[in-house]
Protein backbone atom coordinates (compact mmCIF):
# COMPACT_ATOMS: atom_id res chain seq x y z
CA UNK A 1 0.00 0.00 0.00
CA UNK A 2 1.39 3.53 -0.83
CA UNK A 3 1.94 5.69 2.05
CA UNK A 4 0.46 9.47 0.28
CA UNK A 5 -2.86 9.42 -1.91
CA UNK A 6 -3.59 12.77 -3.75
CA UNK A 7 -7.28 13.09 -3.68
CA UNK A 8 -8.14 15.22 -7.25
CA UNK A 9 -11.64 16.42 -6.51
CA UNK A 10 -13.49 18.42 -3.83
CA UNK A 11 -16.96 17.84 -1.26
CA UNK A 12 -18.54 15.25 -0.13
CA UNK A 13 -16.06 12.18 -2.22
CA UNK A 14 -13.12 14.03 -1.68
CA UNK A 15 -14.13 14.04 2.32
CA UNK A 16 -14.87 10.45 2.06
CA UNK A 17 -12.23 9.32 -0.19
CA UNK A 18 -9.68 10.79 2.60
CA UNK A 19 -11.58 9.57 5.60
CA UNK A 20 -11.16 5.73 4.01
CA UNK A 21 -7.65 6.32 3.19
CA UNK A 22 -6.80 7.87 6.64
CA UNK A 23 -8.09 4.75 8.53
CA UNK A 24 -6.31 2.63 6.44
CA UNK A 25 -2.60 4.29 7.42
CA UNK A 26 -2.73 6.46 3.96
CA UNK A 27 -1.55 10.30 4.52
CA UNK A 28 -3.84 12.19 2.40
CA UNK A 29 -3.24 15.20 0.27
CA UNK A 30 -6.31 17.38 -0.82
CA UNK A 31 -6.22 20.11 -3.41
CA UNK A 32 -7.99 23.12 -3.84
CA UNK A 33 -9.30 26.14 -5.42
CA UNK A 34 -9.55 29.25 -3.81
CA UNK A 35 -13.33 29.32 -3.95
CA UNK A 36 -12.91 26.26 -1.38
CA UNK A 37 -10.04 26.60 0.79
CA UNK A 38 -12.10 26.46 3.97
CA UNK A 39 -14.40 23.48 3.20
CA UNK A 40 -13.96 20.71 5.34
CA UNK A 41 -12.06 18.05 3.13
CA UNK A 42 -9.37 20.61 3.27
CA UNK A 43 -9.17 20.87 6.65
CA UNK A 44 -9.50 17.37 7.48
CA UNK A 45 -6.46 16.21 4.89
CA UNK A 46 -2.99 16.23 6.37
CA UNK A 47 -1.81 18.14 4.03
CA UNK A 48 -3.16 20.96 1.20
CA UNK A 49 -2.20 22.26 -1.84
CA UNK A 50 -3.64 25.76 -3.92
CA UNK A 51 -4.28 24.66 -7.20
CA UNK A 52 -5.99 27.46 -8.98
CA UNK A 53 -8.88 30.11 -9.03
CA UNK A 54 -12.44 29.09 -8.39
CA UNK A 55 -13.12 28.03 -12.16
CA UNK A 56 -13.09 24.35 -12.84
CA UNK A 57 -11.08 24.75 -15.72
CA UNK A 58 -8.34 26.60 -14.22
CA UNK A 59 -8.09 24.05 -10.88
CA UNK A 60 -9.73 20.76 -10.80
CA UNK A 61 -9.61 20.18 -14.31
CA UNK A 62 -5.55 21.62 -14.49
CA UNK A 63 -3.72 18.12 -15.00
CA UNK A 64 -0.30 19.98 -14.92
CA UNK A 65 -1.23 21.99 -11.68
CA UNK A 66 -2.64 17.86 -10.13
CA UNK A 67 0.54 16.38 -11.04
CA UNK A 68 2.33 19.38 -10.03
CA UNK A 69 0.67 19.38 -6.06
CA UNK A 70 1.28 15.04 -6.15
CA UNK A 71 5.61 16.16 -6.91
CA UNK A 72 5.49 18.84 -4.63
CA UNK A 73 3.86 16.89 -1.62
CA UNK A 74 5.42 13.30 -2.64
CA UNK A 75 2.10 11.81 -3.19
CA UNK A 76 2.43 8.19 -4.76
CA UNK A 77 -1.15 7.52 -5.80
CA UNK A 78 -3.97 9.98 -7.47
CA UNK A 79 -8.10 9.33 -6.58
CA UNK A 80 -9.99 11.08 -8.93
CA UNK A 81 -13.14 10.54 -7.60
CA UNK A 82 -16.07 10.84 -9.34
CA UNK A 83 -16.51 13.89 -12.14
CA UNK A 84 -13.77 16.63 -13.24
CA UNK A 85 -10.75 14.22 -14.43
CA UNK A 86 -12.31 11.02 -12.80
CA UNK A 87 -12.85 9.67 -17.05
CA UNK A 88 -10.02 11.41 -19.02
CA UNK A 89 -7.99 8.22 -19.90
CA UNK A 90 -5.59 11.56 -20.95
CA UNK A 91 -4.94 11.75 -17.28
CA UNK A 92 -5.23 8.47 -15.94
CA UNK A 93 -2.16 8.20 -18.56
CA UNK A 94 -0.54 11.37 -17.32
CA UNK A 95 -0.10 9.98 -13.80
CA UNK A 96 1.38 6.55 -14.83
CA UNK A 97 4.40 8.65 -16.97
CA UNK A 98 4.64 10.59 -13.66
CA UNK A 99 5.02 7.80 -12.05
CA UNK A 100 1.84 7.89 -9.91
CA UNK A 101 -0.51 5.02 -9.35
CA UNK A 102 -3.86 6.02 -10.49
CA UNK A 103 -6.89 4.74 -8.68
CA UNK A 104 -9.12 3.93 -10.95
CA UNK A 105 -9.29 1.37 -14.44
CA UNK A 106 -6.17 0.74 -16.80
CA UNK A 107 -5.58 4.29 -19.48
CA UNK A 108 -6.37 1.16 -22.11
CA UNK A 109 -9.71 0.44 -20.76
CA UNK A 110 -10.57 3.66 -20.21
CA UNK A 111 -9.74 5.01 -24.20
CA UNK A 112 -12.01 1.75 -24.97
CA UNK A 113 -15.03 3.24 -22.81
CA UNK A 114 -14.32 6.71 -24.04
CA UNK A 115 -16.69 6.73 -27.08
CA UNK A 116 -20.07 5.45 -26.04
CA UNK A 117 -20.94 4.59 -29.70
CA UNK A 118 -17.92 2.15 -29.72
CA UNK A 119 -18.68 0.91 -26.79
CA UNK A 120 -21.94 -0.06 -27.76
CA UNK A 121 -20.33 -2.26 -30.78
CA UNK A 122 -17.93 -3.81 -28.42
CA UNK A 123 -20.28 -5.04 -26.22
CA UNK A 124 -22.70 -6.19 -28.09
CA UNK A 125 -20.18 -8.13 -30.09
CA UNK A 126 -19.54 -9.89 -27.52
CA UNK A 127 -23.28 -11.23 -26.47
CA UNK A 128 -24.29 -7.83 -24.15
CA UNK A 129 -27.91 -6.65 -24.78
CA UNK A 130 -28.01 -3.06 -26.30
CA UNK A 131 -30.34 -0.53 -26.96
CA UNK A 132 -31.07 -0.81 -31.03
CA UNK A 133 -29.10 2.38 -32.17
CA UNK A 134 -26.47 3.52 -35.22
CA UNK A 135 -23.26 2.47 -35.77
CA UNK A 136 -20.85 4.55 -34.46
CA UNK A 137 -20.65 8.52 -34.77
CA UNK A 138 -23.11 10.44 -37.10
CA UNK A 139 -21.16 13.10 -39.26
CA UNK A 140 -23.93 15.14 -40.64
CA UNK A 141 -27.63 15.24 -39.88
CA UNK A 142 -28.50 13.56 -42.88
CA UNK A 143 -26.76 10.31 -41.96
CA UNK A 144 -28.58 11.08 -38.47
CA UNK A 145 -31.86 11.01 -40.46
CA UNK A 146 -31.05 8.12 -42.51
CA UNK A 147 -30.50 6.37 -39.19
CA UNK A 148 -33.74 7.21 -37.32
CA UNK A 149 -35.39 5.97 -39.97
CA UNK A 150 -33.59 2.38 -39.70
CA UNK A 151 -34.11 2.56 -35.69
CA UNK A 152 -37.87 3.98 -36.00
CA UNK A 153 -39.12 6.95 -33.94
CA UNK A 154 -38.89 8.46 -31.46
CA UNK A 155 -35.46 8.15 -31.16
CA UNK A 156 -32.50 9.62 -28.43
CA UNK A 157 -29.40 11.92 -29.62
CA UNK A 158 -26.36 11.22 -27.35
CA UNK A 159 -22.86 12.77 -27.18
CA UNK A 160 -20.69 10.14 -28.03
CA UNK A 161 -18.13 11.34 -25.16
CA UNK A 162 -20.95 12.44 -22.65
CA UNK A 163 -22.40 12.17 -19.33
CA UNK A 164 -24.58 13.19 -16.71
CA UNK A 165 -27.37 13.84 -19.58
CA UNK A 166 -25.27 16.54 -21.21
CA UNK A 167 -25.83 16.49 -24.64
CA UNK A 168 -28.81 14.30 -24.93
CA UNK A 169 -32.13 14.96 -26.35
CA UNK A 170 -35.63 13.25 -27.96
CA UNK A 171 -37.18 13.60 -31.43
CA UNK A 172 -39.66 12.47 -32.06
CA UNK A 173 -40.15 13.02 -36.31
CA UNK A 174 -37.26 14.70 -38.78
CA UNK A 175 -37.58 17.67 -38.58
CA UNK A 176 -36.80 17.41 -34.24
CA UNK A 177 -34.59 15.40 -35.22
CA UNK A 178 -32.57 17.96 -37.25
CA UNK A 179 -32.83 20.23 -34.41
CA UNK A 180 -31.73 18.19 -31.78
CA UNK A 181 -29.05 17.04 -33.73
CA UNK A 182 -27.43 20.26 -33.67
CA UNK A 183 -28.08 21.06 -30.48
CA UNK A 184 -26.50 18.26 -28.86
CA UNK A 185 -23.16 18.37 -31.20
CA UNK A 186 -23.30 22.44 -30.09
CA UNK A 187 -23.22 20.62 -26.33
CA UNK A 188 -20.92 18.03 -26.80
CA UNK A 189 -18.08 20.32 -28.59
CA UNK A 190 -18.57 22.87 -25.82
CA UNK A 191 -18.56 20.14 -22.76
CA UNK A 192 -16.43 17.53 -23.75
CA UNK A 193 -14.51 19.45 -26.99
CA UNK A 194 -15.71 16.76 -29.23
CA UNK A 195 -19.29 16.69 -31.11
CA UNK A 196 -19.43 13.64 -32.37
CA UNK A 197 -23.34 12.41 -31.36
CA UNK A 198 -25.29 8.71 -32.03
CA UNK A 199 -28.30 7.34 -31.74
CA UNK A 200 -30.51 5.20 -29.69
CA UNK A 201 -34.36 3.83 -29.73
CA UNK A 202 -36.07 6.34 -27.31
CA UNK A 203 -37.97 3.92 -24.94
CA UNK A 204 -41.13 6.37 -23.90
CA UNK A 205 -40.55 4.99 -19.88
CA UNK A 206 -37.95 2.60 -18.97
CA UNK A 207 -36.14 2.23 -15.91
CA UNK A 208 -32.55 2.75 -15.51
CA UNK A 209 -30.40 0.21 -13.26
CA UNK A 210 -27.02 -0.26 -12.92
CA UNK A 211 -24.60 -2.41 -11.72
CA UNK A 212 -21.36 -2.41 -9.46
CA UNK A 213 -18.18 -4.00 -10.85
CA UNK A 214 -15.01 -4.62 -8.73
CA UNK A 215 -12.02 -6.33 -10.39
CA UNK A 216 -8.71 -6.34 -9.41
CA UNK A 217 -5.38 -6.55 -12.28
CA UNK A 218 -4.93 -10.36 -11.35
CA UNK A 219 -7.99 -11.35 -13.22
CA UNK A 220 -10.40 -11.74 -10.77
CA UNK A 221 -13.98 -9.51 -11.47
CA UNK A 222 -17.05 -9.44 -9.39
CA UNK A 223 -20.57 -7.82 -9.61
CA UNK A 224 -22.11 -6.35 -6.15
CA UNK A 225 -25.83 -6.52 -7.31
CA UNK A 226 -27.54 -4.10 -8.73
CA UNK A 227 -29.45 -0.32 -7.98
CA UNK A 228 -32.10 1.53 -9.55
CA UNK A 229 -31.72 5.49 -10.17
CA UNK A 230 -35.05 6.07 -12.44
CA UNK A 231 -35.77 9.01 -10.39
CA UNK A 232 -33.93 11.65 -12.59
CA UNK A 233 -34.75 15.34 -13.81
CA UNK A 234 -33.03 16.37 -16.89
CA UNK A 235 -31.46 12.81 -17.38
CA UNK A 236 -30.17 13.39 -13.88
CA UNK A 237 -29.96 11.49 -10.80
CA UNK A 238 -31.86 12.75 -7.78
CA UNK A 239 -33.11 9.13 -5.80
CA UNK A 240 -31.46 5.86 -5.47
CA UNK A 241 -31.52 2.54 -4.31
CA UNK A 242 -30.24 -0.75 -3.53
CA UNK A 243 -31.98 -3.31 -4.45
CA UNK A 244 -34.34 -2.24 -7.27
CA UNK A 245 -37.90 -2.97 -6.45
CA UNK A 246 -37.62 -5.36 -9.87
CA UNK A 247 -35.01 -8.00 -8.08
CA UNK A 248 -35.70 -7.76 -4.71
CA UNK A 249 -36.53 -11.11 -2.53
CA UNK A 250 -35.78 -12.85 -5.79
CA UNK A 251 -38.48 -11.59 -8.15
CA UNK A 252 -37.39 -11.67 -11.58
CA UNK A 253 -34.56 -14.29 -11.24
CA UNK A 254 -33.56 -15.61 -14.54
CA UNK A 255 -33.43 -11.27 -15.70
CA UNK A 256 -31.60 -10.72 -12.68
CA UNK A 257 -28.93 -13.38 -13.85
CA UNK A 258 -29.19 -12.04 -17.72
CA UNK A 259 -27.94 -8.36 -16.29
CA UNK A 260 -25.56 -9.39 -14.35
CA UNK A 261 -24.04 -11.61 -16.79
CA UNK A 262 -24.36 -9.20 -19.05
CA UNK A 263 -22.31 -6.42 -16.69
CA UNK A 264 -19.50 -8.98 -15.84
CA UNK A 265 -19.63 -9.45 -19.63
CA UNK A 266 -18.83 -5.83 -20.82
CA UNK A 267 -16.88 -4.99 -18.06
CA UNK A 268 -14.55 -8.06 -18.98
CA UNK A 269 -14.50 -7.04 -22.60
CA UNK A 270 -13.34 -3.78 -21.69
CA UNK A 271 -10.77 -4.96 -19.72
CA UNK A 272 -11.79 -3.68 -16.62
CA UNK A 273 -10.16 -3.25 -13.06
CA UNK A 274 -11.14 -1.15 -10.13
CA UNK A 275 -14.12 -0.27 -9.80
CA UNK A 276 -16.89 0.81 -12.26
CA UNK A 277 -20.93 0.82 -13.08
CA UNK A 278 -22.47 -0.92 -16.17
CA UNK A 279 -26.04 0.97 -16.77
CA UNK A 280 -28.53 -0.29 -18.50
CA UNK A 281 -32.51 0.11 -19.18
CA UNK A 282 -35.14 -1.56 -18.51
CA UNK A 283 -38.08 -1.91 -20.94
CA UNK A 284 -40.83 -4.16 -21.57
CA UNK A 285 -39.07 -7.19 -19.35
CA UNK A 286 -35.52 -6.73 -21.02
CA UNK A 287 -32.42 -4.99 -19.86
CA UNK A 288 -30.60 -3.14 -22.15
CA UNK A 289 -26.94 -1.90 -21.73
CA UNK A 290 -26.50 2.15 -22.79
CA UNK A 291 -22.46 2.19 -21.34
CA UNK A 292 -20.11 1.65 -18.89
CA UNK A 293 -18.75 4.58 -15.93
CA UNK A 294 -14.56 4.03 -15.54
CA UNK A 295 -15.27 5.50 -11.65
CA UNK A 296 -17.09 5.33 -8.83
CA UNK A 297 -20.75 6.31 -8.62
CA UNK A 298 -22.05 8.94 -6.61
CA UNK A 299 -24.87 6.35 -5.16
CA UNK A 300 -22.00 3.92 -4.50
CA UNK A 301 -23.11 4.16 -0.35
CA UNK A 302 -26.23 2.18 -1.75
CA UNK A 303 -24.46 -0.56 -1.94
CA UNK A 304 -21.44 -0.50 0.36
CA UNK A 305 -24.50 -0.24 2.84
CA UNK A 306 -26.21 -3.16 1.70
CA UNK A 307 -23.34 -5.42 0.82
CA UNK A 308 -20.94 -4.42 2.83
CA UNK A 309 -17.93 -4.04 0.29
CA UNK A 310 -16.09 -1.09 1.09
CA UNK A 311 -15.33 0.03 -2.79
CA UNK A 312 -12.98 3.03 -1.60
CA UNK A 313 -11.35 0.30 0.53
CA UNK A 314 -11.06 -2.11 -2.27
CA UNK A 315 -10.51 0.81 -5.08
CA UNK A 316 -7.15 1.73 -3.20
CA UNK A 317 -6.18 -2.08 -2.52
CA UNK A 318 -6.53 -2.98 -5.86
CA UNK A 319 -4.39 0.25 -6.79
CA UNK A 320 -1.90 -0.96 -4.99
CA UNK A 321 -2.01 -4.25 -6.44
CA UNK A 322 -3.52 -6.23 -4.00
CA UNK A 323 -5.70 -8.99 -5.14
CA UNK A 324 -9.48 -8.79 -4.71
CA UNK A 325 -10.53 -11.76 -2.31
CA UNK A 326 -14.20 -11.40 -2.11
CA UNK A 327 -15.91 -14.02 -4.17
CA UNK A 328 -19.09 -13.35 -5.73
CA UNK A 329 -20.48 -16.28 -3.52
CA UNK A 330 -19.56 -13.60 -0.94
CA UNK A 331 -21.73 -10.71 -2.50
CA UNK A 332 -24.97 -11.36 -0.65
CA UNK A 333 -27.76 -8.41 0.02
CA UNK A 334 -28.19 -7.54 3.70
CA UNK A 335 -32.00 -4.52 4.24
CA UNK A 336 -32.70 -1.64 1.62
CA UNK A 337 -31.25 1.55 1.58
CA UNK A 338 -31.82 4.76 -0.05
CA UNK A 339 -29.83 8.08 -1.06
CA UNK A 340 -31.11 11.29 -1.80
CA UNK A 341 -28.70 14.00 -3.16
CA UNK A 342 -29.23 16.98 -1.17
CA UNK A 343 -28.77 20.27 -4.14
CA UNK A 344 -28.49 23.86 -3.27
CA UNK A 345 -31.25 24.54 -5.52
CA UNK A 346 -35.01 25.75 -6.33
CA UNK A 347 -37.12 22.53 -5.48
CA UNK A 348 -39.39 23.23 -8.30
CA UNK A 349 -37.70 25.10 -10.70
CA UNK A 350 -34.59 23.31 -10.01
CA UNK A 351 -32.56 26.38 -10.69
CA UNK A 352 -29.02 26.51 -8.37
CA UNK A 353 -29.32 28.49 -4.93
CA UNK A 354 -25.84 29.33 -3.83
CA UNK A 355 -25.47 31.34 -0.42
CA UNK A 356 -24.39 30.71 3.19
CA UNK A 357 -25.52 28.03 4.68
CA UNK A 358 -26.69 29.84 8.52
CA UNK A 359 -28.13 26.60 10.02
CA UNK A 360 -27.00 23.37 8.73
CA UNK A 361 -28.56 20.88 10.93
CA UNK A 362 -28.32 17.16 9.76
CA UNK A 363 -30.62 14.58 11.13
CA UNK A 364 -29.08 11.83 12.97
CA UNK A 365 -30.56 8.16 14.33
CA UNK A 366 -30.95 4.55 13.51
CA UNK A 367 -30.28 4.00 10.00
CA UNK A 368 -29.02 7.26 8.79
CA UNK A 369 -25.07 8.29 7.20
CA UNK A 370 -24.54 11.46 6.02
CA UNK A 371 -21.62 12.28 3.63
CA UNK A 372 -21.58 15.82 3.31
CA UNK A 373 -18.84 18.35 1.37
CA UNK A 374 -19.70 21.47 3.64
CA UNK A 375 -20.36 22.52 7.73
CA UNK A 376 -22.58 25.35 8.80
CA UNK A 377 -21.53 28.64 8.03
CA UNK A 378 -19.53 27.32 4.61
CA UNK A 379 -20.90 29.10 1.32
CA UNK A 380 -21.96 26.65 -1.28
CA UNK A 381 -20.62 28.45 -4.66
CA UNK A 382 -22.21 28.81 -7.49
CA UNK A 383 -18.84 27.66 -9.35
CA UNK A 384 -19.26 23.82 -9.01
CA UNK A 385 -22.28 21.08 -8.78
CA UNK A 386 -24.65 22.49 -6.63
CA UNK A 387 -24.76 19.09 -4.21
CA UNK A 388 -24.13 19.75 -0.49
CA UNK A 389 -24.79 16.09 0.52
CA UNK A 390 -26.16 12.79 0.42
CA UNK A 391 -28.79 11.34 2.64
CA UNK A 392 -28.21 7.56 2.89
CA UNK A 393 -31.13 5.65 4.88
CA UNK A 394 -31.04 1.82 5.36
CA UNK A 395 -33.54 0.09 6.84
CA UNK A 396 -34.20 -3.97 7.32
CA UNK A 397 -37.05 -3.71 4.87
CA UNK A 398 -37.72 -1.00 1.94
CA UNK A 399 -40.60 -0.01 3.71
CA UNK A 400 -38.40 0.68 6.78
CA UNK A 401 -36.16 2.32 5.11
CA UNK A 402 -39.07 4.98 3.44
CA UNK A 403 -40.32 5.72 6.65
CA UNK A 404 -36.87 6.68 8.61
CA UNK A 405 -36.19 8.49 5.27
CA UNK A 406 -39.43 10.91 5.72
CA UNK A 407 -38.45 11.11 9.56
CA UNK A 408 -34.57 11.96 8.43
CA UNK A 409 -35.60 14.34 6.12
CA UNK A 410 -38.36 16.33 8.08
CA UNK A 411 -36.00 16.98 10.72
CA UNK A 412 -32.84 17.97 8.04
CA UNK A 413 -32.52 22.24 8.68
CA UNK A 414 -31.08 23.69 6.42
CA UNK A 415 -31.17 27.67 6.31
CA UNK A 416 -29.85 30.10 3.99
CA UNK A 417 -30.02 29.11 0.72
CA UNK A 418 -33.12 26.77 -1.00
CA UNK A 419 -32.87 23.22 -1.11
CA UNK A 420 -34.63 19.84 -3.04
CA UNK A 421 -35.69 18.52 0.60
CA UNK A 422 -38.81 19.74 -0.27
CA UNK A 423 -38.76 17.61 -3.55
CA UNK A 424 -37.89 14.99 -2.26
CA UNK A 425 -40.51 14.28 0.78
CA UNK A 426 -42.91 14.35 -1.82
CA UNK A 427 -40.88 11.53 -3.43
CA UNK A 428 -41.31 9.44 -0.72
CA UNK A 429 -45.03 10.20 0.10
CA UNK A 430 -46.40 9.81 -3.72
CA UNK A 431 -47.98 6.38 -3.65
CA UNK A 432 -46.16 5.60 -6.95
CA UNK A 433 -43.00 5.37 -5.25
CA UNK A 434 -44.02 3.18 -1.99
CA UNK A 435 -45.44 0.83 -4.94
CA UNK A 436 -42.29 0.79 -6.24
CA UNK A 437 -43.57 2.14 -9.66
CA UNK A 438 -40.55 3.91 -10.97
CA UNK A 439 -38.92 5.12 -14.18
CA UNK A 440 -37.44 7.61 -15.92
CA UNK A 441 -40.21 9.91 -16.32
CA UNK A 442 -41.27 9.49 -12.44
CA UNK A 443 -41.16 13.41 -11.57
CA UNK A 444 -43.19 14.11 -14.81
CA UNK A 445 -45.65 12.38 -13.31
CA UNK A 446 -45.18 12.30 -9.90
CA UNK A 447 -44.12 14.49 -6.60
CA UNK A 448 -45.98 17.66 -7.76
CA UNK A 449 -45.32 20.79 -5.43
Amino acid sequence: MFQKLLIANRGEIARRIGAVARGMGVKTVAVHSDADVGLPFVKEADEAVRIGPAPAKDSYLSIPAILEAAKKTGAQAVHPGYGFLSENGDFAQACADAGLVFVGPPPEAMARMKDKSQARKLVAAAGVPVVPGSDGVLPDVQSALEAAERIGYPVLCKAASGGGGIGMAAASNPAELEKVYRQCTDRAKAAFGREGVYLERYFPAPRHIEVQILGDTHGHLIHGLERECSIQRRHQKVVEEAPSVLFANGRNAALADTLFTAAVTAAKTFGYANAGTVEFLYSDGQVYFIEMNARLQVEHPVTELTTGLDLIGWQLRIAAGEKLTVKQEDVKRKGAALEFRIYAEDPVKYFPSPGPLKVFQPPTGEGVRLDSGYAEGDVVTPNYDPMIAKLIITGATRDEAIARAVKALESFRIEGIKTNIPLHLRILKAPAFSAGELDTHFLDHHAKP
